[in-house]
Parts: C-alpha cells; structure tokens; sequence
C-alpha cells in the first residue's frame, strides 16, 4: 500500500522544498545507501523518510489487539455492564442542568 501511495505522490507537482542540516557522515552513509539501490540521494531520502512517516502514523492510529484482548473487547461491545451507580447520578445531573 505504501508503495502504491508513494507513486501517486511522485505523480504530484514537486513544488514543496525540505531541508535539513547533517553530518559528513550521515550524508556518505545516505549517498551510499541510495548508490546500491541506484537511487539519487534524494529519491533515497524522500522514499525512506515517506515510509517511515507511513508507518508511524499507521501505528498511532490503528489498534492491533491480542487475539483474548479482541475477544474481552468485543464481549463488552455486546454485552455491556449495566451503569453503575455515579454513572446513573452523571446522567442524572447531566439532564437537570440541560433541561431534558
């Protein structure tokens, strides 16, 4: 999947610049990395960082449960407690101050 957003991406005008200041040795060490794969170093650095930042988000906004964790998590999606008793005075005050 990311590789497929990534060639949509390089189908979109290349219009926004990013700069970032590195060492000597970052920049062999990228320029090296992006020569095996005969890559430009740019195409390296851009690839690497959008499949990094793919991830990153992807795992901040996607739960992956345990197979019991899903299984306790569903359970109580269908069969939820009853409200106990703050929760019934909650809702309680919560109609009196909105008037229902």
């Amino acid at each position: 999947m990311a590789s497929m957003e990534m060639h949509e991406i390089s189908e979109s005008p290349k219009t926004a610049r990013l700069e970032a200041r590195i060492t000597e040795e970052q920049k062999e060490l990228f320029l090296r990395a992006a020569t095996l794969l005969g890559r430009s170093l740019s195409d390296f650095v851009v690839s690497c960082v959008y499949e990094t930042a793919t991830r990153t988000v992807r795992d901040h906004e996607v739960m992956t449960l345990s197979v019991r964790d899903r299984e306790v998590f569903v359970s109580a999606l269908l069969n939820p407690p009853a409200p106990g008793a703050r929760l019934r005075k909650a809702a309680r005050r919560y109609k009196e101050h909105a008037g229902k």
